[in-house]
């Protein structure tokens, strides 16, 4: 029996092996072979543009009446009846409640036979000075006797005016009893019911909302106080308002307030719109959406929103090189308005950039671009401005 060639055998395991080790990395490489001789990527392109841009500030606000009240009554007594029906439109001086009369119109009865009293006893205490100066200028009666008469009719005077002041007090607590509203409006909920006792100061009658002209409140963050400030210093300051979720042509209002403070606890300032609401669309305390333009951006950098992607790290783009390659460019956005960013750095005047097909690119790949079609740019809808940055 031949002895066996150790060498010879670990020779040709290993020439099998590593034959067999070619043959399975050679077969990897193809797929990335193939890939890599793939063609260019078709995307969409845009330039980068110079122009102006407002910069808008997009906030929640709130509507809130231009005079609210709740009334109450300024007597203690019992509801006569209710005069108004829940949501009716008031004017100025329509009667809401009235209260039971009857105690102020005895009162006020009373008052009135007292100060027919006084005056009864002022013409008698006049009667009394005129026959005692007579008498006095004949020598009848001394001067100490008229004196005691003119004081006298003196005090009738001032007993008349005190009581006349009680009658007067009288009447106007009669006149409480009816109870009208202070202001035109839009009244709430019925709060009380004919047979109710009221107590003076107490108890709630009505709530009267005055809604036209309406207020809109916000609050905006106190980094934008400067630029807020300066664009009210150059005159009124327009504000759109609009319903969340609507499409509806905005609410056109005025700025007219802000606040002295601003809150430590939000690091916010308050301010007040004023609009029109004539038909009475909107309603005290309804979530609103406010949007003011604080700046307008000139020689702005320009790309349409289609070509901002988000990642992890913030907001990107891929730009187009000369040689038909993309690149990753991390970019910051000033504003948007009507479908364009405002790019603050990332990309220059002149860059083409993707505006679609990013999902296919990785950096340095090869694109085959075309640029955007002008009329199905004009078809999109403007976006929303995002809050100003």
């Amino acid at each position: 029996m031949q002895k066996i060639n150790k060498p010879l055998i670990a020779f040709v395991v290993a020439a099998i092996l590593g034959g067999g080790y070619w043959l399975w990395t050679g077969h990897k490489a193809t797929p990335a072979t193939q890939n890599k001789a793939a063609g260019p990527v078709p995307v969409t392109v845009a330039k980068a543009q110079s122009g102006e841009m407002p910069v808008f500030l997009n906030i929640v606000g709130r509507a809130e009446a231009y005079e609210g009240v709740t009334v109450k009554s300024r007597l203690d007594g019992q509801i006569l009846a209710v005069a108004y029906t829940e949501g009716q439109a008031v004017k100025q001086g329509d009667v809401l409640v009235r209260l039971d009369p009857g105690d102020f119109n005895a009162k006020v009865a009373q008052a009135e036979a007292i100060v027919a009293k006084d005056q009864a006893q002022l013409a008698k205490a006049q009667a009394d000075v005129e026959r005692y100066s007579g008498l006095k200028a004949r020598g009848f009666v001394s001067d100490e006797k008229v004196n005691e008469v003119r004081t006298n009719e003196a005090a009738a005077a001032a007993t008349l005016k005190a009581d006349q002041a009680g009658l007067e007090l009288a009447r106007l607590q009669l006149s409480y009893t009816t109870v009208r509203a202070p202001f035109a409006g839009v009244v709430g909920a019925r709060l009380v019911f004919p047979g109710s006792s009221v107590k003076i100061n107490d108890t709630a009658l009505a709530v009267v909302n005055r809604i036209n002209p309406l207020y809109v409140t916000f609050a905006i963050p106190e980094r934008h106080l400067q630029r807020l400030r300066n664009a009210m210093s150059k005159g009124a300051m327009s504000v759109q308002i609009t319903l969340p979720g609507s499409k509806d042509a905005p609410f056109e209002g005025t700025a007219k307030f802000i606040d002295n403070a601003v809150d430590m606890t939000t690091g916010t300032i308050q301010m007040k719109a004023l609009l029109d609401n004539k038909q009475a669309r909107l309603t005290p305390g309804q979530f609103l959406n406010v949007s003011m333009v604080l700046d307008k951006l000139t020689d702005a950098i320009l790309v349409p929103n289609e070509a901002i992607q988000q990642g992890a790290d913030g907001n990107f783009l891929y730009a187009v090189k000369p040689d038909n390659t993309v690149e990753v460019r991390k970019i910051e956005i000033i504003a948007s308005y009507q479908g364009n960013s405002a790019i603050a750095k990332g990309v220059a005047v002149g860059e083409t950039v993707v505006t679609d097909g990013q999902l296919r690119l990785t950096p340095g790949a090869s694109v085959s671009s075309k640029p955007v079609n002008p009329e199905a740019a004009k078809s999109k809808a403007p976006e929303p401005s995002p809050p100003a940055r």
